[in-house]
């Protein structure tokens, strides 16, 4: 064994967790090895946040030009390059992956190693593992391999082509009439993606409302949001069966036990994300995995077997970028530092329609149902004053406190640059301070963050 392949940690996958903790922990005098199959940057940079909010930022333009009649301006029409918005989007995830790589260049320390990775034992302690085609050994493993897109389980999927989100950047022709298969959130953002770039856009979805996690309120105006941009719904709906036919793809659909028939020419596939987890040999160590495919992890990020650790959503919980950046720093801890920091910790997200959903913790369905004396708030953002001087009035913030601390459980905020606005909320929380003190601060007139403040004034 070269001692070149021995490291005191082997991290797998170049995700938001993983890039991050290998330079960190070379910093700290760690020996470590980043194993990489494909490309750098995890499915954030290579399909996930980075293309979709560039295209979502061409999608938006598209649509406030068509709106320029509101704003006493005269656009005559609105085309679309749709392949030169998908290659805009392409180059700049080219862009960040370049910067990702040369992070790595002249250095043995983390050391870059391309190809798959797999646990094939253990050595004295340590775990043996190949990595493409050398032999490596580690004391200690981070898995940070992520997800892909759960293929649904629909008679005649397996022989039809399909859109999901590792492949829609290569999909360069714009579908004419998209049905798109899930309303979760990577369904919500790419459909109004695609109506405003100009295709058909249908939506079915198994349950009885879109973004299944939101409240039933919140929910709704989302949906009636998109649909007025001419998105069709179909809720409480199941495809039994997808069929090719030349250009066009054929659904089967049943909803109330009675069966019809779409007629399309793309389908996008999003119901939801399975993890990387079959090929790793984690089963020759014994790292306890789920049903599902979730490796199985305590506050700590540790798994089963003392010296492996999960990071990114492979660990299960939240799947967001953020939170796998956050695993890095909980790793870092755990590693190399106190072991101070754990996955205790409030997770926002944002859904990126137009308007954003900005979420932090707890619905009010959650809060209610923990048993505390709650109360909610309500803020229309039509009666926000830049709102209105920006033309930017759909939407609500809604935030639910504890009505004997005055802390904030959670909050939603459906609006203009939602997912910016939540962050307000977010800070109180970790504060651990109550509403009053938004409340009683002096916010800047005319702003957005006027709404914050003025929905806990609703409060009282």
């Amino acid at each position: 064994m070269a001692e070149n392949n021995r490291f005191d940690v082997l991290i797998i996958g170049g995700g938001q967790a993983g890039i991050p903790l290998a330079h960190e922990l070379a910093k700290v005098g760690k020996r470590v090895a980043l194993a990489e199959e494909k490309h750098l940057g995890g499915s954030c940079i290579n399909f996930g946040c980075t293309p979709t909010k560039a295209v979502i930022a061409s999608a938006h333009l598209a649509q406030l030009a068509r709106r320029a009649k509101e704003f006493g301006l005269r656009i005559p029409a609105v085309e679309v390059d749709f392949p030169a918005v998908l290659d805009r989007a392409r180059q700049i995830s080219q862009e960040y992956r370049a910067d990702l790589h040369k992070r790595f260049e002249n250095t043995d320390n983390p050391k870059l190693l391309g190809g798959h990775a797999r646990f094939i034992g253990r050595e004295q302690g340590a775990f043996r593992l190949v990595v493409g085609d050398d032999l490596v050994i580690a004391e200690q493993v981070v898995i940070d391999t992520g997800t892909r897109s759960t293929v649904a389980q629909i008679e005649g999927l397996d022989r039809t082509s399909f859109i999901c989100a590792e492949n829609w950047l290569e999909s360069t022709e714009l579908p004419q009439h998209l049905v798109m298969i899930g309303g979760g959130y990577i369904g919500l953002e790419m459909s109004q993606f695609y109506r405003r770039m100009g295709s058909k856009v249908t939506v079915i979805e198994e349950g009885g409302q879109v973004a299944s996690h939101e409240d039933e309120d919140v929910a709704s105006a989302l949906q009636d949001l998109l649909a007025r941009e001419g998105i069709d719904f179909r809720l409480k709906t199941k495809v039994r069966r997808v069929e090719r036919n030349d250009a066009s793809v054929s659904v089967l659909v049943e909803m109330a036990n009675q069966s019809s028939e779409i007629q399309a020419t793309d389908l996008f596939v999003a119901t939801g994300r399975t993890p990387n987890t079959e090929e790793l040999g984690l089963e020759t160590v014994g790292v306890k995995v789920s049903e599902r495919g979730i490796v199985e992890v305590d506050r700590r990020l540790a798994t089963s077997v003392p010296g492996v650790w999960a990071a990114g959503d492979i660990r299960g919980g939240p799947m967001f970028t953020h939170t796998s950046w956050d695993d890095y720093r909980i790793l870092l801890s755990q590693i190399a530092g106190d072991g101070a920091r754990t996955t205790e910790r409030i997770v926002p997200y944002a859904i990126f329609t137009e308007p954003q959903l900005g979420r932090v913790a707890m619905t009010e369905n959650e809060a209610r149902k923990t048993g505390r004396e709650v109360k909610v708030a309500r803020f229309e953002m039509k009666d926000n004053s830049k709102a209105k001087e920006f033309g930017e009035t759909e939407g609500f913030i809604k935030v639910v406190a504890d009505a004997k601390t005055n802390q904030i459980l959670g909050a939603a905020v459906l609006a203009a640059e939602g997912a910016e606005l939540v962050h307000m909320y977010v800070d109180l929380m970790n504060a651990g301070a109550p509403y009053t003190v938004i409340r009683d601060a002096i916010h800047i007139h005319p702003t957005l963050a006027e709404a914050i403040q003025s929905a806990v004034q609703e409060f009282d």
